[in-house]
């Protein structure tokens, strides 16, 4: 059985309940910030699960320049510190650059490493010096076995908080694909999420932006739950053909409690067996 982790008084792999990290892509305002992390704190309570609020403050890797990238760090940190104040939810957001790592050690609970930057020695290790949970991305070039190199970074500094994320593997140009015996090999370094949105992608579907099929995600989440995932990462919004970043993928919030109370009944069975 693969190692737990602590994040916070919380814990997380091995045989522990399913976790979800989930939020808005990006950080639209205060406000959705607000609403969306307080039906996640609700959620939490009536399905007694750990929820993760997640929502970048900078969205370094929009395809166009034209593409709504958030607030920033000092703005964008300053929303997610408010949010855990009123929610008392974990916080999660991404960081692209060594220098964005310590100030935003200081309010967040994890920290997250975008895929295309899982390779970056400097930012995993920044990352790792903080003590703070690390959540890796794998990137959709990398093979599972080669996210041990990743983890290595990260716990080279000291710190064994570590999570890999799986969120597809490029296909051609146009999609990604999911390999569940990902999770498989995964779970040997770290404990495994399954972003069960980003796998939907479609890379450049729309033009200037990504498109997806958000119709899928229920149905990869409880694939990879049946295959051993710790945990789900789905991005969500109260409409998300509003949403100012990954329109095309987004779960709509009112469908996740269904998505999540399926993917728990699939996780109880998968530690029983």
């Amino acid at each position: 059985m693969p190692a737990s982790i602590s994040i916070g008084r919380h814990t997380v792999g091995g045989a522990q309940s399913l976790f979800l990290i989930a939020g808005p892509c990006v950080i639209e305002s205060a406000e959705i910030c607000f609403e969306i992390a307080g039906r996640l704190g609700r959620l939490a309570e009536d399905l007694n699960i750990l929820v993760i609020f997640k929502a970048s403050f900078d969205k370094a890797n929009r395809q166009s320049i034209s593409s709504y990238r958030g607030p920033g760090l000092k703005d964008g940190l300053a929303i997610l510190n408010e949010v855990r104040k009123r929610t008392h939810l974990p916080i999660l957001s991404d960081v692209h650059e060594p220098h964005q790592v310590g100030p935003a050690g200081e309010v967040l609970d994890i920290i997250q490493i975008p895929a295309f930057l899982c390779r970056q020695t400097d930012l995993l290790s920044a990352a790792g010096r903080t003590g703070k949970c690390v959540n890796i991305k794998k990137g959709q070039f990398m093979a599972p076995e080669q996210m041990k190199d990743a983890v290595a970074k990260v716990t080279a500094t000291g710190n064994e908080k570590v999570l890999l994320t799986e969120r597809g593997s490029c296909f051609g140009y146009g999609r990604l694909i999911n390999d569940m015996s990902a999770i498989a090999v995964m779970r040997e370094f770290a404990p495994v999420v399954f972003d069960a949105t980003h796998s939907t992608q479609q890379p450049g579907g729309a033009g200037n932006s990504s498109g997806g099929r958000p119709e899928f995600a229920p149905l990869l989440a409880r694939s990879a739950v049946a295959a051993g995932a710790d945990g789900l990462f789905i991005e969500t919004h109260p409409q998300p053909q509003q949403a100012k970043s990954d329109a095309t993928t987004m779960l709509p919030l009112e469908q996740l409690e269904n998505v999540l109370s399926e993917c728990i009944a699939i996780r109880k069975i998968v530690n029983n067996s």
